[in-house]
């Protein structure tokens, strides 16, 4: 199974969708957002991709009562979480939060094989070596709002965990 990895889109609408339909084009069944969507109108625009959508919120949250209600509908794809998250998907543990520091302390309990991160605008991919003498993926997709720097998102496909990081441009 391929995922979309997004953080950081601060209301830049068009990147965000963007970055969807490329992630969907190559292959992606779902999308996990690390946080700072800020605006419900925002995460809304994901529907228009037909893809499972898992997320939660950072340090710019926006209306967080109005965020969580999106998600509540029956037929919405859209899973929102609040702080944190921990899903399954593929047979996968993910643990998803926005800060770091947090990401790197539960990817150190050795309870997931991927934990996702934000907050930083900076692109990263690292194996932790957990409690348990094993390897975690710990992954931050920079910033798809383009946020102090370019734009960017992650495709990883959950059966290798093997992830890669892409730049989006949008043409004026």
């Amino acid at each position: 199974m391929k995922i979309c990895l997004l953080s950081d889109s601060h209301d830049n609408i068009p990147l965000l969708c963007a970055a969807a339909a490329a992630a969907k084009q190559r292959g992606a069944q779902a999308i996990l957002h690390c946080g700072d969507i800020v605006a419900p109108s925002t995460l809304k625009k994901l529907t228009a991709y037909d893809l499972p959508v898992h997320a939660i919120h950072g340090n710019n949250t926006g209306d967080l009562y109005a965020l969580s209600k999106v998600s509540h509908t029956p037929e919405s794809l859209i899973r929102y979480y609040g702080q944190d998250a921990t899903i399954t998907l593929a047979g996968r543990h993910i643990f998803l939060v926005h800060y770091p520091h947090y990401a790197q302390a539960m990817a150190v309990t050795g309870k997931y094989d991927l934990v996702c991160c934000g907050h930083t605008h900076k692109v990263s991919i690292e194996q932790i070596t957990n409690i348990k003498g094993t390897q975690t993926l710990l992954c931050n997709p920079g910033s798809v709002g383009g946020v102090g720097g370019p734009a960017t998102y992650m495709l990883g496909d959950l059966e290798t965990m093997a992830f890669e990081t892409h730049t989006i441009t949008i043409a004026d």
